[in-house]
């Protein structure tokens, strides 16, 4: 069984049991979707069962479904460093991003505030406030992120008094830079901007607490380094933003009572931007794999074994000839993107995953490939995809040795 204080030579051995998928390949894409524990897994196909064998509309299945949530809430805010009562249940880190991005009351000649490294995710309800409000989209081009004083610069040149919102990361997910978020918070502040975070390559990767950063809004999701299931997430919401935006969406779930007549209170906390309802053996799901990071991994510990795995990477990885690493050298977090000379990233990725069934990815915009160090990963997996790499390095498409195409096959969890 998975104890917080287990020697790591018994610790790690009962992790990688408690997460069947690492034993898939070489597990390097937390950042897009991590493994989910055997206990998350059972615990949603008990829920689902439930819900085939009685059904779902019973009165008794609708108050455990409030509990659930409110366990969910809870368990996120144990992982934020913050209260339940400031936690909205989303669907995905855009659900939180677009929540922050429509509660501004925007006029025109409005401004918004975003960096050169930001996901889809965040600059598509940025791109729609432009196309449809003709708010002015500001991009404050930090290069590849590791620079704080440079990365403030760059922001404090976009930030003018016509700035209503900055939204960024935490983490960028091209490059895997830590952002100063406090710092990039206090000047916002200063000039009456809102902050909104996404938090996606931070929260369950690193140390994040909402009362030390002090954002307005903070979006993560479940199914990355929270190793939760698809399709829900959260928003953390601040006090100082409770009365101050306006709703984007609303819904009986943002509502602590409404009569015929449309008249109503909202909730008094950050429930009152949930909407509806959730698929309940997601909201358990999310629970219970925040709450095993938190009660049997042990967050302090999973944050440090990922920051020094991580940082492991960054070095061997850069010690290879012909490979450019672009991730920041101070504070990595999980995520290390780099390049191989020669290679366009998508060849070089598939080259990779057949020499060492790595799961990985590549990011596009920068031909790129990025890994996600896992508090899961071993230094034996590492070496192994260092000398990986070291062979496609040394070779061009043209004259990488032929290997037999090899194929993972899947199975159930038992």
């Amino acid at each position: 069984m998975v104890g917080p204080f287990l020697p790591d030579d018994e610790k790690m051995p009962a992790l990688r049991e408690a997460l069947p998928s690492t034993a898939a390949g070489i597990y390097l894409n937390t950042g897009t979707c991590g493994p989910i524990p055997r206990e998350t897994a059972h615990a949603m196909a008990e829920a689902e069962a439930w819900e085939l064998r009685t059904g779902r509309a019973d009165r008794n299945y609708w108050e455990d479904s409030l509990e659930r949530r409110a366990e969910a809430r809870a368990a996120v805010a144990a992982v934020l460093g913050t209260g339940p009562n400031r936690i909205a249940l989303t669907h995905a880190t855009s659900d939180g991003m677009n929540i922050a991005t429509w509660a501004v009351d925007w006029r025109d000649g409005d401004r918004v505030v975003t960096t050169s490294l930001e996901h889809p995710g965040l600059l598509a309800p940025l791109r729609a406030l432009r196309d449809r409000r003709g708010v002015e989209l500001a991009i404050a081009d930090i290069e590849m992120g590791g620079d704080p004083a440079a990365v403030l610069a760059a922001l404090d040149r976009a930030i003018t008094p016509r700035t209503r919102l900055v939204a960024l990361s935490h983490v960028t997910w091209a490059t895997g830079a830590r952002l100063p978020i406090r710092e990039i918070v206090e000047l916002a502040h200063g000039r009456d901007a809102l902050v909104a975070v996404d938090g996606a390559q931070s929260a369950g990767a690193m140390h994040v607490s909402m009362e030390d950063l002090g954002p307005d809004f903070y979006a993560v999701p479940a199914q990355k380094w929270l190793l939760g299931p698809d399709g829900i997430g959260a928003v953390y919401c601040a006090e100082s933003v409770m009365d101050r935006p306006r709703l984007a969406f609303a819904g009986w779930a943002s509502f602590e009572s409404m009569d015929l007549a449309a008249e109503g209170e909202l909730w008094p906390d950050a429930r009152r931007f949930e909407i509806a309802g959730f698929h309940q053996p997601s909201v358990l799901g999310f629970a219970r794999s925040a709450a095993w990071l938190a009660m049997y991994v042990g967050l302090p510990w999973a944050y440090e074994r990922i920051a020094r795995l991580a940082g492991e990477a960054v070095t061997m990885l850069a010690e290879v000839p012909g490979v450019e690493v672009l991730t920041p050298s101070g504070g990595v977090s999980g995520l290390v993107t780099f390049r191989i000379a020669g290679w366009k990233a998508a060849a070089a990725l598939r080259e990779l995953e057949q020499r060492t069934l790595c799961i990985a990815r590549t990011v596009p915009p920068l031909d790129a490939i990025r890994i996600s160090v896992g508090f899961f990963n071993t230094e034996g997996e590492l070496r192994r995809f260092r000398d990986g790499v070291a062979l496609v390095a040394e070779n061009t498409p043209e004259t990488m040795p032929h290997r037999p195409r090899m194929e993972v096959l899947r199975g159930g969890v038992d």
